[in-house]
């Protein structure tokens, strides 16, 4: 798909003329990665950060934050709560945090991999080779980390380096592919500053990154962060952080990447809780990340406030969520829901 086709979709408001769009992701989803959704349990296992991100929540400068670190028995116990529910994958999820060791989360990692069926996701931010490497082998099955946007100087106003460390997450993935992960990256749809422009090319680097997993989900304001309490203008070009153009940049990226595994962002769910999370399984969308962190930290894992179903114990969660499938006749995965590879294929690659 050419970018300007591309521009014309994001541009496209007009439901009625976004269905073509919606059947062509639907039809690439089926066709390439079944009716299955697969489940992947998330377990936020600390806020910690030691980045500035103006857009984040748990940001190192946010002293208004209760921080929290999991234990090693507490992040077990959501591994074998997932392993019972049926789960798949369990993602486990920090903040960049330096407070803790490469050893002390890979032998959480072998743990997990010794008592559970479980396939291990990490998405714990920019980290050394040694440390990846380390994870790798105590039997870390992906590693995820969005790059969030293609404009360069965009990205370095919403993700200051730390000091004395350049960044550049693109290189970063592909270091993460050659230490043998399955690789997950994705991007923030409406950005301040963002445009539909902007888009084009996020999507066209996905396209060309040949992931196996992507994440798409909106920018939703925080209000203790430098982004929320100085927003940007208001500007004709800006791309709008709305589900609607969010459910657009999924349903593109399905069918430029039609073997990648695609959630539906809670943050989605957030803009949206009566359908979203529907319509994102009906435009493209084959995951869903049910939240098993303990309840008492939810709350405090707050990138953005009021996330959906925060306050939800899991097996309620789970029932809601088996029920909703059942009502769009999609079946749970059965088992890990490994990659399924040569995601950006020119050859599979389709025109809606």
């Amino acid at each position: 798909m050419r970018s300007r086709e591309l521009r014309r979709w994001l541009a496209e408001e007009d439901e009625r003329q976004l269905e073509p769009l919606w059947q062509r992701a639907d039809e690439v989803r089926r066709a390439h990665v079944g009716d299955e959704v697969h489940l992947r349990a998330r377990c936020d296992f600390s806020n910690y950060c030691v980045r500035q991100c103006t857009y984040c929540g748990l940001r190192a400068g946010n002293r208004t934050l209760t921080r929290y670190r999991l234990g090693e028995g507490e992040i077990l116990a959501s591994a074998a709560q997932a392993a019972r529910l049926g789960y798949g994958t369990i993602v486990l999820q920090s903040g960049e945090d330096l407070g803790y060791d490469a050893a002390w989360l890979g032998g959480i990692v072998r743990r997990i991999k010794d008592e559970t069926p479980l396939a291990v996701t990490l998405s714990v931010g920019e980290r050394d080779e040694a440390e990846l490497a380390a994870w790798r082998e105590a039997g870390a099955d992906r590693y995820f980390m969005r790059f969030e946007t293609s404009n360069r100087e965009l990205y370095r106003r919403i993700h200051p380096a730390r000091p004395g460390r350049a960044t550049d997450r693109v290189a970063l993935l592909e270091r993460v592919r050659a230490l043998g992960y399955q690789v997950g990256s994705g991007i923030m749809v409406g950005i301040p500053g963002q445009t539909i422009e902007d888009l084009a090319g996020d999507l066209e680097l996905l396209a060309g990154l040949d992931l196996d997993m992507i994440g798409v989900g909106p920018y939703v304001p925080h209000p203790t962060t430098p982004l929320g309490l100085q927003p940007a203008a208001p500007s004709p070009a800006q791309a709008p952080a709305t589900a609607l153009m969010t459910f657009k940049v999924l349903a593109l990226t399905r069918i430029l990447c039609p073997r990648a595994h695609l959630p539906v962002t809670n943050a989605v769910a957030t803009l949206d809780p009566i359908a979203g999370r529907e319509l994102g399984l009906r435009r493209g969308g084959n995951v869903v990340m049910p939240d098993l962190t303990p309840l008492r930290y939810r709350r405090h894992y707050e990138i953005y406030p009021g996330a959906a179903g925060a306050g939800e114990p899991p097996e309620k969660a789970h029932a809601q969520l088996s029920a909703g499938l059942a009502r769009l006749g999609r079946p749970a995965g059965v088992g890990r829901g490994d990659a399924l590879g040569a995601a950006a294929d020119p050859a599979t690659r389709g025109d809606p």
